[in-house]
């Protein structure tokens, strides 16, 4: 399986690397594991849904 890091996965999904470090910590990305201080992301993870909106409108998505 391919691995891609934390700022590689910040900038495929457009959030901030302390985000994902985030959302590696809280295990809300499957297949994901920490090797030293380096989290690895499995290279076809898709961006978990932002629990901190109820729906997409919030985002300006209709």
């Amino acid at each position: 399986m391919e691995y891609i890091s934390a700022p590689e996965a910040a900038k495929k999904w457009g959030i901030s690397e302390r985000r994902v470090q985030k959302l590696c910590e809280e295990s809300r990305i499957p297949g994901v594991t920490r090797f030293s201080r380096l989290w690895l992301i499995p290279k076809n993870a898709e961006k978990p849904k932002d629990k901190r909106y109820k729906n997409d409108s919030m985002l300006g998505n209709s």
